[in-house]
């Protein structure tokens, strides 16, 4: 396996950095670039022309990450090339959130005869429910399988978010990688680093992802109030104060849950992935020190899953921005702690999400996560 990463701060004014890649003949291209880049076609139509034997798989994102570090407004894209790991890339049509089930199973459905070893899934990250996409992939392909990636960003804007494949940019697609074959190596890890606060509050109605009430209150009353001033800027200020799932029991899932949006007619709020209609929610909040010992137990989580051989391979990050939120300036030292973690034979690709998709540690069932730092290594053994 050989990996060649370009980054583009100028696009398209550096658009002949591209022609470094040519000498690897990649069979897939990662492309994770600020959503004003798939507003026209230029970038697609760049990548497709010249690279015409090479998958595209990616997505707009709040913030791009690469070797260098974290980039805003930037094109990155990684080149990897395999000797024997085969890969297929699929796609299906995602118009309304309540419809996120059937684009899950239409995907699986696509990958099942194929009977892939791990599958990467890139969704929009508004108008989706992304646990119920989850579910619908698992459905077919059952919970054993691997699943990772995440769900698109634009900048905190929560307005309009895009995948990417060589049908081109969407805004309603929804795609998923699926990768096989003997010499694969593949890890994973997860881990958050969000502390709770107030009072556990009941989820007295909801349907799906939206939370209508807690104690009988409506849920966006409910909120507001603990978010004082931040409350003006919702539904971006959500991001900081994200909900912990606690089951009916009172006993943590290790599952959060972000805002994406509010509706002030009915009092709702909306929330990345589905939450337990019996159960109990708790708010959240960070310092940001405690996210980076976050991204480090990731990043040591995913090297336990790993057999070190000295192989290079790729670590695809996908970080909430919610925690780029509270990072601020200190972000890149997310980006670096995993880097020292890892090591040198780690090239590192990802993006700011709007939700991660991962088993959780120790767990073989994938899930949706927020406001977590996300790793997923992929790699290929010798011989």
């Amino acid at each position: 396996m050989r990996i060649q990463q370009v980054v583009m701060k100028k696009f398209p004014a550096d658009l002949a950095q591209l022609q470094t890649l040519h000498d690897l003949a990649p069979q897939l291209l990662l492309v994770f670039a600020s959503p004003v880049h798939f507003s026209d076609e230029q970038l697609t139509q760049a990548l497709l022309e010249r690279f015409p034997q090479a998958q595209l798989v990616g997505c707009s994102t709040a913030g791009e990450i690469s070797q260098q570090g974290v980039e805003n407004g930037s094109v990155v894209v990684t080149a990897l090339h395999f000797e024997s790991v085969q890969c297929r890339v699929v796609s299906t049509e995602l118009t309304a959130m309540e419809d996120s089930f059937q684009a899950g199973a239409a995907l699986a459905q696509q990958l099942a005869g194929w009977e892939p070893k791990a599958a990467l899934v890139l969704g929009q990250g508004v108008n989706i429910n992304g646990s119920a996409l989850i579910d619908g992939m698992v459905s077919l392909l059952g919970s054993a399988l691997p699943i990772v990636g995440g769900l698109a960003g634009d900048d905190a804007a929560f307005q309009k978010t895009f995948t990417l494949c060589n049908q081109g940019a969407s805004s309603t697609r929804v795609l998923a990688l699926g990768l096989r074959g003997e010499a694969l190596r593949f890890a994973h890890g997860c881990f958050g680093g969000w502390k709770p606060f107030g009072p556990v509050r009941k989820v007295t109605r909801s349907v799906n992802n939206v939370l209508y009430e807690l104690d009988g209150k409506p849920a966006l009353e409910v909120y507001k109030r603990y978010l004082g001033e931040y409350a003006k800027d919702l539904p971006g200020s959500g991001l900081l104060f994200p909900f912990e799932m606690l089951s009916g029991a009172r006993e943590p899932s290790g599952l959060i849950r972000t805002i994406l949006g509010v509706n002030e007619a009915d009092g709702s709020v909306t929330l990345a992935g589905a939450i337990s209609q019996d159960g109990y929610l708790r708010l959240m909040h960070a310092q940001t020190d405690a996210l980076l010992d976050g991204a480090e137990e990731a990043a040591r989580a995913t090297l336990e899953g790993l057999q070190q051989d000295g192989a290079p391979g790729l670590a695809l990050l996908v970080s909430c921005v919610g925690r780029k939120l509270v990072m601020g300036g200190r972000v890149d030292e997310e980006i670096e702690v995993v880097h020292d973690t890892l090591g040198p034979q780690a090239t590192l690709a990802g993006f700011y999400s709007y939700g991660e998709i991962s088993p959780g540690n120790g767990l073989q069932e994938c899930q949706l996560h927020n406001q977590t730092m996300t790793i997923s290594y992929l790699g290929e053994s010798a011989g």
